[in-house]
């Protein structure tokens, strides 16, 4: 089985961002012994940004908030960081790889094959990958935000079987346990709902980027691309053991669903940002949503946003409501000159394919 386990910033260092060494012991005596039982394991881990904040004397309520000082702080750190899995998988035999990743690796074609190239060939090798997002030369506006959607990314490149995805609560819980002391554990999760969504609630700790609500997501991304998710706490016993042998309790299971997407479509649903919204009449909605149908031109009603062709786009209802996103093929500019005009209308000069049935993914 090929598992990816991510741990979050929250659960690798303390109050003032210093790495917790026994955390990552834990986490690193954990895959060596599932790395004994014959598993390929990929530890995707926060925390560069955490470890170099006590080097540079910024911890605590110094913590810099601009994004240069941030990334030159994980610049630091993970060197730092890398150096405690290093010493901690070497302890059982294993070595580490770093692979730093970016968005443009899931998007470019010939990046992508790279890249899981590599982490294919030091899986072959017996290697421990070590993965992280490249912060210290991440455009704001191009990454991927929080480790958990990396990590879901990551579990489709390597193909894998199972992301468990590490965190300091034991999983979903029914309410917020603070306010709510009857709050449970949800067990499994079959489908996505608004009320899956409501009871992940929003940010997690001040130190990280994710929470509950980017482990939800991260784990809807994973079930499109056919892998189980475990949402467990990073500091139970046998944690991953259990979420391995699929063991009741473990955590908050997400069970893969039955539409296993292809990595283009992957990328374009959910590694792609967008760049406008297309509204359509509820006719090519309906079209649309029966598959192998490209959105034409006579069913656009409404254009937001500035893009070009090839960047991609969402595409709403008359509701407002999100059923699909795709790459356009023209500028919002073109666009807005053809919208709702037919083939006929059109001729042959003018492409009326707006989102081509290649490009276009139906997220409802």
């Amino acid at each position: 089985m090929i598992v990816v386990v991510k741990i979050g910033t929250s659960s690798l260092t303390d109050a003032d961002g210093a790495i917790r060494r026994d955390a990552i012991a834990h986490l690193c005596d954990e895959v060596a012994g599932a790395r004994r039982d014959g598993h390929q394991m990929v530890i995707v881990t926060s925390g560069a940004i955490g470890a170099g904040l006590p080097a540079l004397g910024l911890g605590g309520s110094a913590r810099p908030k601009d994004a240069l000082t941030l990334q030159a702080v994980s610049a630091v750190g993970q060197s730092r960081l890398m150096a405690v899995y290093d010493a901690e998988l070497s302890r059982h035999g294993f070595v580490p790889g770093q692979v730093l990743l970016a968005p443009l690796d899931f998007v470019d074609r010939r990046q992508y094959l790279q890249a899981r190239g590599t982490l294919g060939r030091l899986l072959e090798l017996g290697v421990v990958p070590v993965v992280n997002e490249n912060d210290a030369v991440a455009d704001d506006e191009i990454r991927f935000g929080d480790n958990d959607r990396l990590a879901a990314l990551v579990a489709h490149l390597v193909g894998a079987d199972l992301l468990l995805l590490l965190t300091d609560t034991p999983g979903l819980l029914s309410a917020d346990p603070r306010l709510d002391p009857s709050a449970s554990l949800i067990a499994e999760i079959v489908e996505f709902d608004r009320e899956v969504e409501a009871m992940a609630g929003g940010p997690g700790s001040p130190g990280g980027s994710g929470g509950m609500a980017s482990k939800i997501a991260a784990a809807r991304i994973a079930a499109w691309s056919g892998v189980r998710t475990v949402i467990a706490a990073a500091d139970r016993r046998e944690v991953v053991a259990d979420a391995i042998a699929d063991v009741p309790g473990v955590g908050t299971v997400v069970r893969a669903h039955e539409r296993d997407l292809p990595a283009r479509k992957l990328w374009i649903a959910f590694a792609v940002g967008s760049r406008g919204r297309i509204t359509v009449d509820a006719g090519a909605r309906r079209a649309l949503e029966r598959g192998g149908t490209s959105l034409l031109a006579a069913g656009v009603i409404a254009v937001e946003g500035e893009f070009d062709g090839g960047d991609a786009v969402e595409i709403v209802d008359p509701e407002g409501n999100v059923f699909a996103k795709g790459l356009v093929r023209c500028s919002n500019e073109e666009l807005l000159t053809i919208a709702g005009r037919t083939s006929v209308e059109l001729g042959d000069e003018v492409d009326a394919h707006v989102v081509h049935v290649d490009d276009l993914v139906v997220v409802s």
